[in-house]
């Protein structure tokens, strides 16, 4: 990989290799994103069942050639049952997500890659197997009208763009905090009768509005695209939630821990948000499994907080707030 993928002088000298890596192959998937075609064309199921479009498998052969020589020796990716043996002497464990949203592949809504590094381990189990705080770096890239990454390595969050002349990533900003104050939530209301009550309840007080408890009017937004709702919330504030619900397949969430909610998490507080189950936050905890699914709410700290209040309450005041009364006054 050329030095121009990148600018590599915020970037841990141990790190740049796989870096440019993935920069380059992000520069490139967002050429064959902007030249279209068939890309939602179905193609299979992945390791967990998920339905496989062209694109996914694209990216993930795009992402896996990428990182084969840059010092990583474990690669965990979404479309692969196991993680994958690059290098035995290498000193890096990637875990990726390579497409992001690609239900949005079809209808020109921004998708995304997200990736997560540790240090490699002598088996893969040990390597991605650990508490998510173990994270050296995370970030993700977004492929939008302008395609922009995402990056953190444990002291805060640097925001880059792509240059569509030169084809590298440029520095935009050296550090994205999280703003505070955002009055937007982001959920698929159309689950409200599957989520717990917890859940609905906070929900219901930010619907009411001014005449509500929380004495203020809120706007909802649903991208079903992880990155796009990420990037929106770092860029503005907000909240994002996706928590368990009734239905089968859903009791412990969809988001998977180790290549989605664990990088993402990472960005997050690095940019002084929270992130958590609805309860305990995701960096406290890590994956039993290379494909784990959890409950991931995220966002600005304080809305996050108020979130997990919900869940600590009992059963019966959860069962009041049902009522015309709300939990908390604004």
């Amino acid at each position: 990989m050329t030095a121009k993928t990148i600018q590599t002088d915020r970037i841990p000298q141990e790190l740049r290799p796989a870096l440019q890596a993935i920069a380059a192959a992000g520069a490139r998937l967002a050429q064959i994103i902007r030249r279209g075609g068939d890309l939602a064309a179905p193609v299979g199921t992945n390791a967990d069942g998920d339905g496989q479009k062209a694109l996914d498998v694209i990216a993930d052969d795009l992402f896996r050639q990428a990182l084969t020589g840059t010092g990583v020796r474990w690669l965990a990716s979404e479309e692969q049952q196991e993680a994958v043996a690059l290098a035995p002497e290498g000193r890096l464990a990637v875990a990726i997500d390579p497409l992001d949203g690609s239900s949005n592949i079809d209808t020109n809504v921004s998708i995304g890659t997200i990736f997560s590094i540790y240090p490699a381990e002598a088996t893969a189990e040990a390597s991605f197997l650990r508490p998510a705080r173990q994270q050296i770096a995370a970030g993700y890239i977004i492929y939008g009208p302008r395609c922009a990454m995402m990056v953190s390595f444990g002291d805060g969050v640097q925001h880059y763009a792509l240059d569509p002349d030169s084809g590298g990533f440029r520095l935009v900003a050296a550090r994205q905090d999280l703003p505070e104050c955002a009055f937007e939530f982001a959920i698929n209301a159309s689950n409200y009768r599957h989520w717990p009550k917890p859940i609905r309840a906070y929900i219901d007080d930010c619907l009411a509005g001014c005449d509500g408890p929380r004495e203020r009017n809120f706007n909802m937004r649903w991208i079903a695209s992880l990155v796009a709702e990420t990037h929106r919330i770092l860029i503005r504030g907000g909240v994002f939630l996706y928590p368990s619900d009734t239905r089968k397949g859903y009791e412990r969430g969809r988001l998977r821990m180790l290549y989605e909610c664990a990088p993402i998490a990472f960005l997050i507080e690095q940019a002084g948000g929270g992130a958590t189950d609805g309860c305990t936050a995701i960096l406290d905890q890590g994956a039993g499994t290379l494909h784990q699914r959890t409950p991931f709410v995220f966002g600005s700290a304080e809305k996050v907080a108020r979130i997990a209040a919900y869940h600590e309450l009992p059963e019966t005041e959860i069962s009041a707030l049902f009522g015309n009364r709300g939990l908390f006054r604004a």
